[in-house]
């Protein structure tokens, strides 16, 4: 009898192993991979000019396709958000609740094998290699909140831990799994040329956006100023893209850096007010926030101006288009660099 296993694709190097070395072992195996809407490495690396080298793929599908498996992607962005929002173990070193994320993530694969008829789990976790979520002492605890118990397998770590159902029962060979343990990648590396794997995504970091210290100041920015810890996914594809400034608590400007990201945000013209330099090339920006007044207006344009080819002109004409409305034309002088507070920089 085959036994089966779902293996959580990430679609970094560690899943890739994983995975493999079950296959190794004679083991069915089908990935799964939970959409966020925090993992989009294809969306930023299209649009930039600055990342034309990186692959424009979606890396669970292409780790999926080597491993010649079939992958089942699940959309979790709405039940997700109480994660983002409510973590019950707390956040990492930004806003990334990293144990809350793997429990829950661990919990939605463990009843989609109960229901699909697999026997078990596979997660390409090594000890010690995430201050947070991959501790010794934290294993126990993914496995008990998430119901899954000891149907995890952890290949690359599987010596370092205690043995699981799917050994104990003989369904999979302890001995041809690892003891991968610490910080370093070169074991896992060293592995993949094994299998005969050379190409990966890159073993570092992972795609999260939440553990990007950027990405987090702008997020908490968000919740602050709209008086609640709420979001969709407009906002998480938006604080992704562009230079963002925020001259008040009643709005904000999302300035394009690049015309990949000045076609991308065209994209949300009629769901914002905007504004696009018309005397000079420059940027388009999106108003997010309260309708502006017209002093918020002529200084929203000026700091726009600032980004154009007409910074040092005494003059710029722009464009200011509400939501659903008629364009106004303006003609203002391009706020100065050194009267843009860096305190107003979202990095």
């Amino acid at each position: 009898m085959t036994r089966k296993a779902a293996a959580l694709i990430s679609g970094g190097l560690d899943s890739l192993l994983a995975a493999k070395a079950m296959q190794q072992q004679g083991i069915h195996v089908e990935g799964i991979n939970f959409f966020t809407g925090f993992c989009v490495e294809g969306h930023t690396h299209a649009i930039r000019k600055k990342d034309k080298a990186k692959p424009k793929r979606n890396n669970a599908l292409w780790v999926a396709e080597q491993l010649g498996i079939k992958l089942h992607i699940i959309d979790i962005v709405e039940e997700y958000k109480d994660v983002v929002i409510n973590p019950k173990h707390g956040y990492g070193a930004n806003l990334n609740p990293c144990l809350d994320c793997k429990i829950f993530m661990v919990s939605k694969a463990h009843q989609w094998i109960l229901q699909k008829g697999f026997d078990f789990l596979v997660t390409g976790e090594v000890i010690g290699q995430r201050p947070m979520s991959q501790r010794k002492e934290t294993m126990p605890i993914v496995a008990n909140e998430s119901g899954a118990e000891d149907l995890i397998v952890r290949p690359l770590c599987a010596k370092n831990l205690p043995p699981t159902r799917p050994e104990l029962e003989g369904w999979i060979e302890r001995e041809k799994m690892f003891d991968f343990s610490g910080r370093s990648r070169k074991p896992q590396m060293a592995l993949a040329a094994e299998y005969g794997f050379d190409d990966y995504a890159q073993p570092a970091g992972g795609c999260c956006f939440l553990t990007d210290e950027n990405y987090s100041v702008k997020l908490q920015d968000l919740w602050t100023n709209r008086g609640a810890k709420k979001y969709d996914i407009d906002d998480i594809m938006l604080l992704k893209v562009g230079r963002h400034v925020r001259p008040s608590q009643a709005f904000k400007l999302i300035i394009a850096r690049e015309e990949g990201e000045t076609r991308f945000l065209s994209g949300y013209r009629k769901q914002f007010q905007s504004i696009k330099t018309v005397s000079h090339a420059g940027p388009l920006a999106l108003v997010e926030g309260a309708t502006l007044n017209p002093e918020q207006i002529r200084q929203a344009c000026a700091i726009v101006a600032r980004f154009s080819k007409g910074k040092q002109a005494d003059q710029v004409e722009l464009s200011f288009s509400p939501a659903n409305g008629e364009p106004q034309s303006l003609q203002v002088k391009p706020m100065p660099a050194h009267e843009i507070p860096q305190s107003w920089y979202l990095v």
